[in-house]
């Protein structure tokens, strides 16, 4: 063997001891990185900075359930940055992500902030996001299970409620038939067909109107609104009413207050507070009217001396349909709407309702709407009104003089 041939030879075996050594290295290195990132608890930058911009509660927790990252909305289920996740529900479904792997979501009650009196609706999705880290994000639901609720309700109770006039005009329509010879029962039953005719008209009427105010668009022509015209209107509607039931309505509180809202919307919500006054008040009673501005604040107050509202019925007095006298209202011919459109309208307009009632006391409804500064062309109105007056009074004044000259 020549020289050159061991020399090449030595050259092969120290190249392959070369790269034995150096891909011993390398596998040496990613064990050792593996190791490192098997038993790292380090939150990726990038995770951080997506769970700082996050409105969902949303969270980073290692193997043993301490919170690593949190966004600022998982402080409201009692998730911080350094706690423990205590919640049992949320751990198994992160225990159940780590041993199987990927993804999984949800639907599950739990209580907020640690109050057991709040229990929240919510849709948990945990990802694993490494060895030792799961990505938790809670979607409170709660708003949209209600809303969702509401509607199924409003039209469960809406069907319900047309049943019974449909039902009526239905059977008052085979009464008529039936007695097309008797004059005298045709005019009783067209009567009664004409009254659950104008029930069902109040009742869509009303459907309508709290569709309306609880849609986007609730609110239509927004401009100033003058107070007293509106508590003008909302009277004037409901004097025949008032005089068949022998209630009187009075009138009371300031004047020349204005408001930002839709008129007809006001006069609307101030009308169903003087009829339910009326309703449940007894024959020779009182229904007051007043107004009063103050904090930049105006109250309007209807109050009643009938039975009042037990305790009991007040928290779901402004629900729709919800009636506390269910005998009452259908003797009168309530629909259960005119409390929750006034709450509805009161709370388009920025306001809020209040109660006060006292069983056998009676009671007072109070819209409280915000302020505003009566516009410039009230106050031209007013003084040329006040002008006038005056040029009136002086004109008489002139006619009495010429005819005492006479």
């Amino acid at each position: 063997m020549t020289e050159t041939q061991i020399a090449l030879i030595a050259l092969a075996v120290g190249l392959a001891i070369g790269v034995g050594l150096s891909l011993l290295l390398a596998w040496a290195y990613r064990a050792r990185a593996r190791v490192a990132e098997e038993t790292s608890s380090a939150v990726p930058e990038g995770i951080v900075d997506v769970l700082a911009s996050m409105d969902d509660a949303a969270c980073v927790v290692d193997t043993s359930g301490l919170v690593l990252a949190a966004s600022v909305a998982a402080s409201r289920f009692g998730i911080d940055v350094g706690s423990t996740l205590d919640n049992p529900e949320l751990r198994l479904l992160v225990r159940g992500v780590r041993a199987d792997g990927g993804t999984a979501t949800e639907s599950m009650r739990i209580t907020r902030g640690g109050l057991s009196l709040d229990p929240r609706l919510v849709s948990a999705r945990a990802s694993v996001l490494g060895p030792r880290l799961t990505l938790l994000i809670i979607r409170d639901v709660t708003e949209q299970e209600r809303l969702d609720q509401m509607r199924r309700d409003f039209v469960a109770n809406t069907s319900h409620e047309l049943k019974t006039p449909v039902g009526a005009v239905t059977l008052l329509a085979e009464a008529i038939e039936s007695a097309a010879d008797d004059p005298a029962q045709v005019r009783i039953f067209a009567t009664r067909i004409s009254a659950e005719a104008g029930r069902l008209a109040q009742l869509t009427g009303r459907i309508m109107s709290l569709s309306r105010l609880q849609a986007d668009d609730g609110l239509g022509d927004v401009t100033p609104v003058a107070i007293d015209e509106v508590i003008a209107k909302s009277i004037e509607a409901h004097v025949v009413q008032a005089d068949a039931a022998g209630v009187e309505i009075t009138r009371g509180g300031d004047r020349g207050i204005w408001v930002r809202g839709d008129a007809q919307i006001l006069v609307e919500a101030v009308g169903n507070l003087i009829v339910n006054a009326i309703v449940y008040s007894p024959s020779g009673s009182r229904v007051g009217v007043g107004v009063r501005a103050e904090d930049g604040v105006v109250e309007i107050a209807v109050s009643d001396q009938g039975i009042g509202i037990a305790e009991t019925d007040r928290e779901r007095i402004f629900e729709r349909f919800y009636r506390a006298d269910e005998a009452r209202s259908r003797r009168t011919g309530g629909t259960g709407l005119g409390l929750s459109i006034v709450k509805h309208a009161t709370q388009r307009h920025g306001g809020e309702v209040r109660l006060w009632s006292r069983p056998g006391r009676g009671s007072t409804f109070t819209m409280r709407l915000p302020l505003i500064d009566a516009p410039p062309k009230a106050d031209a109105g007013k003084k040329s009104k006040k002008k006038r007056e005056r040029k009136a009074a002086k004109a008489g004044a002139v006619r009495v003089r010429k005819g005492d000259r006479a």
